[in-house]
């Protein structure tokens, strides 16, 4: 099988610490950039699986540099550049303590919590007679906490306000930007046959300006459906063809894991792994318009370091 990364532990120059999230290892180059390494790590239910997806890393950051590039006009984001497939390097922004998660369409999380009965998510109110995939009239923002570790936890827009986490001007321009980013890519997965159902947007702070950072409308931050069928398969009822790691979540459930504390991550065999792998590419294809490039994978660590490290010294 294609090799993968799922831990990096580099020392770049000026390099000042390391921190290693769920997908991404980021490292800090003397508090003026960061280095973003998007490992094949996945993640669903907020736990690390254990083993990689070939490309994946690849995948997510491509599309978040395109997506990135493409936004740009609407908010500063934090990409300065991308030295290798699978690392981006940017500036180093004081992140806010919350993940604006936006929804056009009632699926994911949201369903789940409308289908146990709740009309309400995050103080967002839902009104009834909604069933699973319908589009919301208008897009609708249900943020949560930004964890260090386990579980992002919902949160309403009264509470981050009330407790600090945001200051009430800030998150109005969180909002403001959240809502023109999902119309973007609302419009450019159209263009490419797909429905951008839910995405999270990320933001911080560098010298008093706003920045977009992390990942962009990437599978494993947004949930794409197929446009084609859409309406026919809602008015049956009927499951969604769709881009994203959904069908990852589905397949756990259905093995009796939903990232509880007494659960055990099933074995993930090799057929699933592929078929991952090629999900992720397909959406790249799909969304890019593009063939993806499939590199050398046979020392993906020393490639990562050159590339990286010839850059940074350019910059620093």
């Amino acid at each position: 099988m294609t090799q993968t990364i799922t831990r990096t532990s580099f020392a770049f120059p000026c390099q000042k610490g390391v921190y290693h999230g769920k997908v991404r290892d980021v490292y800090n180059i003397d508090d003026r950039m960061l280095v973003m390494v998007v490992t094949d790590r996945i993640s669903a239910f907020d736990v690390v699986l254990p083993r990689g997806i070939p490309f994946k890393g690849q995948v997510l950051n491509q599309v978040a540099s395109k997506f990135l590039e493409a936004t740009a006009d609407i908010v500063p984001n934090w990409k300065i550049s991308t030295p290798d497939p699978m690392v981006m390097i940017g500036h180093f922004a004081v992140p806010f303590r919350v993940e604006m998660v936006i929804r056009g369409y009632l699926s994911g999380h949201a369903w789940r919590e409308y289908r146990a009965g709740k009309r309400t998510i995050c103080g967002v109110p839902m009104p009834d007679g909604m069933v699973e995939n319908q589009k919301f009239d208008v897009p609708i923002i249900t943020p949560t906490t930004k964890a260090e570790a386990g579980h992002d936890l919902d949160i309403s827009r009264d509470e981050i306000i009330e407790n600090g986490l945001v200051s009430e001007h800030d998150y109005r321009l969180l909002e403001e930007y959240s809502f023109r980013l999902f119309e973007r890519g609302t419009r450019m997965a159209a263009e490419k046959g797909l429905i951008l159902v839910d995405t999270k947007y990320e933001f911080g702070r560098k010298n008093g300006t706003i920045y977009l950072i992390d990942e962009i409308n990437t599978p494993d931050s947004s949930r794409y459906f197929y446009a084609e069928g859409y309406e026919e398969k809602l008015r049956k009822g009927e499951p969604q063809k769709q881009l994203s790691k959904e069908f990852v979540r589905q397949w756990l459930i259905q093995h009796n894991f939903q990232g509880k504390p007494d659960q055990v991550v099933p074995d993930i065999p090799d057929a699933l792994i592929e078929q991952i792998s090629e999900r992720y590419i397909e959406l790249y294809e799909k969304i890019t318009g593009e063939k993806f490039q499939k590199p050398e994978t046979r020392n993906l660590m020393d490639r990562i370091e050159q590339n990286t490290r010839h850059q940074l010294e350019r910059m620093l």
